[in-house]
């Protein structure tokens, strides 16, 4: 049937099929120009935790606003210097008039409380600040370095950093269409929606992505313009911007670059390798022309169905390059291969052949690529989720385009002959050959060791997540969060939300009668008074989990109202502060200086206290999941009256929550897709033996990456945590070809050794080509801005070479010792 369709219409009318082609990739170029790039921290998110959907309720109850930090280190000046200070000023508002920025928090304009020391009282008639009024340099330093509000979060232990907070605009829009999608999606997953809710789910949709990206190039824009203003300062002191904002737009151009890179660098890859295999300059631009189309007709299906590409499918141009130049560089071998042997053959004889041998090996190599990919859906995180369904569809296109472009292209061409030189034989190939023949005993020892290498490894293997170790120190963000991390409190946010028992109402009385009465009314009416909230319990109890989350080494700054009743004790003649003067703080406190010492940390409506920390991202000794569980263990404790609940939130928890499921459902999925291909290669190959045989010649070598990684302690992350999947998806296609091959050569004399001998010769160059090309293609990764995907690139490029030496020399050998062939031996006789 195949060579049915390619008679008839393929190599019957190769300018037709040509043109109709070419139509048809034109149609998806157009909406390749419609791809967009998301790097924002939502795309690292599930969608569905719990902890997301309480995040966001803290985020709307306390009022929290994006920000941006500029660290401010002054060369040649004290940090109070008036030039220093001046300085500071003019930046401030210089920032002010970026159109995002909405207020200014620095050491100029933040409420002196302690410099000097004054009584309580005295903060309900107003407090000044630098900005207000002239101090006293060496109290307002004081206070500066050991005021719980101040030290280590708004200057450095040292004095020589401080912190200029640029506070972000919130857009309301942006989260009415966040939450209004959410809810929509919500009732589509529950399968509750109805048909005018599908119309606007999809309105929806489309409105929220179109607003986010004009946020997003605005967003852009206002820090290249804040970047701008640090510019004009920087020959007076040292200043790095960080932020997550700064962060997700930075990355959007990591990942540009990145896309850019790894498709000009690939192709001078493959051009060198094509010219350095080949010599010839019709197989160097046959086989880029089909890339070039496979890659543009992929960009145009993810443009089609509005795929995004984040951080995590970054790479998804090198990989799609990669598996088509594999396909194509088997065809051309074989082509090669058939040319040298049958000298007179026509060329159309040698096309069909070509794609009659090459058909079923390659559709079922790529079929195995898909399952590899495809298990990437089961995963709970939709960037994971869409670079499975990108590969996967992009890996089917290489398929169709490949066996189409090639006979159709090659047909309107002139047969060339193909000569056998001289150097064509590669001592890798014969020496595999020969190490397989005679030197068996090794082979399974060195296995044995690989085997038991793996194990250890894999045993020490951690799951991180540690966001400073993603970027190259060169890069700004790196540069910044370093600054923020060692000298101003920590970068990672962590919350943790106490929820205190509600007290039950006194019941108002309609009809009084008496005096007794008449006070238990205004008992009752004072009892929802704001100003009863502050009760002794609710101030130890805060004050105990603040005090144990300064001892843990990994945490920075930590915050809370403690942090007040500490000011207010020193300022209290070191006397406690008592709930009646809490209340009349809270009551009487200017709104400017409450939004900033009190409502980040209390919401008496609902009856709850925040505690805010930052985490050491850079220390080396930090175990995110493990510093999460040993919080969550060690409150229970803390924690006195049994009746107050608490719970953690923040990105700390969400990013640690994404890593630990992408883990366990990537080591579920993994043994589903080993299953998955034992089930293809049992029918494709026919028989249990030759099943488990390729099965354990790719497990044994993909299973090395783990030991590696395990034993240079490289973590699992959102990146390396993947290469499990795609490398098998991509290393069982030689396996499958080598296999097919010696399977047709034991056809001819039914001697082992000889085939292992003719097979290493034909199909091993075609198997040492393309992981040539696997090999250097994954390595033009080491250029990315991003640590995850230099990790990605290495690994992958180590898994190719060991999956090419366990295909030349493990699975001979197992075919060598278990003899899978015999029954054709049977039917021959």
């Amino acid at each position: 049937m195949i060579k049915r369709i390619y008679d008839t219409f393929i190599l019957k009318y190769p300018l037709i099929i040509l043109t109709l082609l070419m139509l048809f990739v034109s149609a998806l170029g157009y909406y390749a120009t419609k791809l967009e790039i998301d790097a924002s921290a939502e795309t690292l998110l599930l969608e569905d935790d719990k902890d997301l959907q309480f995040f966001r309720e803290v985020n709307k109850t306390y009022n929290n606003s994006d920000f941006l930090v500029v660290t401010f280190s002054p060369k040649n000046d004290e940090l109070l210097s008036q030039k220093s200070l001046e300085t500071i000023k003019n930046m401030s508002n210089d920032f002010l008039k970026v159109k995002n920025v909405e207020s200014i928090t620095s050491i100029l304009n933040v409420p002196l409380l302690q410099s000097p020391i004054r009584p309580i009282s005295d903060l309900v008639e107003g407090v000044d600040s630098l900005e207000t009024k002239k101090f006293d340099n060496k109290l307002v330093k004081n206070e500066l370095l050991h005021s719980p509000l101040y030290s280590n979060a708004l200057v450095s232990s040292d004095f020589k950093t401080t912190a200029i907070i640029l506070n972000l605009k919130t857009d309301t829009k942006y989260f009415e269409l966040l939450e209004k999608r959410n809810a929509l999606l919500k009732k589509e997953k529950d399968k509750t929606i109805s048909n005018e809710e599908k119309i606007e789910l999809k309105d929806t949709i489309l409105e929220f992505k179109k607003y986010r990206d004009f946020l997003r190039i605005q967003e852009a824009q206002e820090i290249e313009n804040i970047r701008d203003i640090i510019k004009k300062y920087q020959s007076e002191a040292k200043i790095f911007l960080g932020g997550v904002n700064m962060i997700a737009s930075d990355i959007v151009g990591y990942v540009k670059n990145d896309l850019i890179i790894y498709g000009s660098g690939l192709l001078a890859i493959l051009i060198f390798v094509l010219w350095y295999i080949f010599r010839h300059i019709r197989w160097i631009i046959l086989p880029l022309f089909i890339c070039l189309i496979s890659v543009i007709s992929t960009a145009g299906i993810l443009g089609l169905f509005g795929w995004e590409v984040t951080v995590i499918s970054s790479n998804f141009i090198a990989l799609q390059l990669i598996i088509t130049i594999s396909i194509v560089l088997h065809l051309i071998v074989r082509y090669r291969e058939l040319n040298v042997k049958y000298k007179n053959a026509s060329q159309y004889k040698l096309i069909i052949n070509t794609i009659l041998s090459k058909f079923n090996p390659s559709f079922f190599a790529i079929i195995t690529t898909i399952v590899g990919f495809g298990s990437l859906v089961f995963s709970n995180i939709e960037p994971v989720i869409n670079l499975g369904l990108m590969m996967s569809t992009g890996i089917a296109i290489s398929l169709f385009l490949a066996f189409i472009t090639f006979p159709a292209l090659l047909i309107l061409m002139k047969k060339k002959d193909e000569h056998e030189q001289k150097n064509k034989k590669f001592s890798f190939i014969a020496k595999s050959s020969n190490i397989v023949e005679h030197q068996g005993k090794t082979i399974i020892i060195v296995t044995i060791l690989i085997i038991i290498f793996s194990v250890t490894g894999a045993l020490k293997l951690l799951v991180e997540n540690s966001f400073i170790s993603y970027f190259k120190q060169s890069t700004d963000i790196y540069k910044g969060m370093k600054v923020i991390d060692e000298n101003l409190g920590g970068t990672t946010p962590l919350d943790i939300i106490i929820k205190f028992k509600d007290e039950p109402k006194p019941q108002i009385k309609k009809n009084p009668t008496d005096d007794f009465d008449d006070f238990e009314n205004e008992y009752a009416k004072s009892a929802d008074d704001k100003q009863y909230w502050f009760s002794q319990d609710k101030m130890d109890t805060i004050t105990a989990v603040h005090n144990y989350l300064e001892t843990i080494p990994e945490i920075g700054k930590v915050q809370s109202l403690a942090t007040l009743l500490k000011i207010g004790e020193s300022l209290n003649d070191g006397k406690p502060l008592d709930g009646i003067t809490l209340a009349v703080l809270y009551n009487q406190l200017p709104e400017r200086y409450k939004n900033l010492i009190l409502s980040p940390f209390i919401n008496i409506d609902k009856n709850e206290a925040r505690i805010t920390m930052r985490i050491m991202d850079s220390n080396p000794d930090l175990r995110r999941n493990d510093l999460i569980n040993k919080i969550n263990h060690d409150l229970k404790d803390v924690i006195k009256n049994k009746e107050t609940t608490f719970r953690l939130s923040n990105l700390m928890v969400l990013y640690n929550n994404m890593l630990q499921s992408l883990f366990e459902s990537q080591i579920a999925t993994l043994g589903f897709t080993i299953i998955v291909l034992f089930i293809m290669f049992l029918i494709l190959f026919k028989t249990f033996k030759l099943a488990t045989i390729a099965i354990l010649a790719n497990i044994i070598p993909i299973s090395t990456i783990f030991g590696i990684m395990g034993w240079l302690n490289i973590p699992l992350d959102i990146m390396t945590i993947t290469i499990a999947a795609i490398a098998i998806g991509i290393g069982v296609d030689d396996t499958i070809h080598f296999i097919h091959r010696f399977k047709e050569e034991f056809k001819v004399d039914h001697n082992y050794i000889n085939a292992m001998r003719r097979s290493h010769q034909s199909i091993g160059y075609a198997m040492y080509y393309t992981s040539l090309v696997i090999i250097l293609g994954f390595s033009i990764l080491v250029l990315s801005n991003l640590i995850p995907t230099i990790y990605f690139g290495l690994l992958t490029v180590v898994t190719m070479f060991t999956v090419l030496l366990a295909d030349l020399l493990l699975l001979p050998k197992l075919l060598l010792i278990f003899k899978p062939f015999e029954k054709l031996k049977e039917k021959k006789q």
